[in-house]
């Protein structure tokens, strides 16, 4: 092979390399603690607000352990935004060892009430359905996350 042309695949092999390692540490830098990105959900215009409800105007939502028997009956309110988990941290603290330390986020959007993994080990199911992105909750529908089954309520 001539020369030159060797000369101008190194210096594209190198490139290539480069770009590599800039895309593993932009992933690393957005995993460990880099701004996150707010997507705006389908179906709603961008650039325009929704007045959020008045507190009296929201349904008061709870969320009731039906398993284990140990804990059946302990209830969690539901605000706008709560984490699910073992982590001190969570609105709702559970005492699973099957349970993530931060294992799920419910949320509420536009009025509903929504459940999310948060990338959880043995996964969250909303009625027997793996929930692999954000799925709507309603009244009696059931939550599992490790051994623990909670109902919504209210």
């Amino acid at each position: 092979m001539p020369e030159p042309l060797l000369a101008i695949l190194k210096l594209c092999a190198l490139a290539l390399l480069y770009l590599f390692f800039l895309r593993v540490l932009r992933a690393v830098w957005a995993e460990v603690g880099g701004a996150r990105v707010a997507v705006a959900p389908a179906g709603r215009p961008q650039g325009r607000e929704r007045r959020p409800l008045a507190r009296r105007e929201r349904p008061s939502s709870h969320l009731t352990v039906v398993e284990p028997a140990q804990h059946r009956g302990r209830s969690f309110d539901l605000s706008d935004e709560v984490t699910v988990g073992r982590a001190a941290g969570c609105q709702v603290t559970l005492d699973d060892d099957y349970a993530s330390q931060l294992h799920a986020r419910i949320f509420r959007r536009d009025g509903a009430l929504y459940v999310e993994d948060l990338g959880s080990t043995n996964g969250t199911y909303l009625n027997t359905r793996k929930v692999s992105a954000p799925m709507a909750l309603k009244r009696g529908d059931r939550l599992k996350i490790g051994g623990t089954v909670m109902e919504l309520t209210g």
